[in-house]
């Protein structure tokens, strides 16, 4: 189940009413339970609210280190990008004209419509360029093809062919990395419930203690608010775009001084 159509404001401000909203819960149910079993002591309740909390923080941690993890990858696979094109742009010099001037005209236009959707591209704007894209890659392929009929011994055509199969993996693993891998929603349903259970820990806590609620319970929700709404937006290439200057610097030395 893809959550991209959830608004990221959503997820922070949701998640700040579910804190809120756990805490008094567990607050009544302490209050209720404290009047019908005065025999029940807090240290248990703290120690469960406590690893409740526990569990929670390490969900936490392991939900962000999923799209930390993955944004690492988007940086590092713009540099496989950057180095695949140049390679494939270097090697069509080897073919013979007039499928030099193509080959090189076609790379330059591929690596202008990644810059461009990479750097400020909608979802419509996305689509476009995936079509436009895979046209230029089935030209390159066809003009490769022909090459390579040509003369099937030559080496400088499999080093060029070689070239655009390195070139079509990067562009393959960029688009499962960084438009279709997602947290998954089980991992959200976990996460939450986790908070849910760890906030009315500590509201039980505090109703059978007796104690007023505490008026840092804003502040954890706003800290627990600000992790979701980080994740959310690390989870979204659209939110958090990744620096695109590998490709840039290569376009520049296309284009020449």
């Amino acid at each position: 189940m893809n959550l991209d159509g959830i608004p990221v404001w959503l997820f922070f401000v949701g998640t700040i009413a579910i804190v809120m909203a756990s805490a008094e819960a567990g607050v009544r149910m302490g209050q209720w339970s404290l009047k019908r079993a005065e025999h029940e002591t807090q240290a248990p309740a703290s120690g469960v609210s406590g690893a409740m909390l526990g569990l929670t923080a390490f969900m936490l941690a392991f939900t962000f280190g999923i799209v930390a993890q993955r944004f690492d990858a988007r940086k590092s696979l713009v540099r496989d990008d950057a180095s695949a094109i140049r390679g494939a742009w270097l090697r069509s010099d080897f073919l013979p004209e007039p499928d030099r001037a193509e080959s090189k005209r076609l790379i330059a236009r591929y690596l202008e419509t990644r810059i461009t959707f990479a750097s400020e591209g909608t979802l419509d704007q996305v689509r476009t360029a995936r079509a436009e894209t895979e046209r230029i890659q089935r030209r390159l392929w066809e003009l490769a093809r022909a090459n390579a009929a040509r003369d099937m011994n030559s080496d400088i055509g499999a080093l060029y062919v070689e070239s655009l199969n390195a070139m079509y993996d990067v562009d393959a693993a960029r688009m499962a990395v960084g438009l279709q891998q997602r947290v998954p929603f089980g991992v959200w349903i976990l996460l939450f419930a986790l908070m849910v259970l760890g906030m009315l820990g500590i509201g039980y806590f505090t109703g059978i203690a007796g104690s007023p609620r505490s008026k840092a319970m804003p502040i954890l929700a706003l800290a627990f608010a600000a992790v979701v709404l980080v994740i959310v937006k690390l989870d979204r290439p659209s939110e958090v775009r990744v620096p695109q200057q590998p490709l840039i610097d290569l376009q520049a030395f296309i284009r020449g001084p």
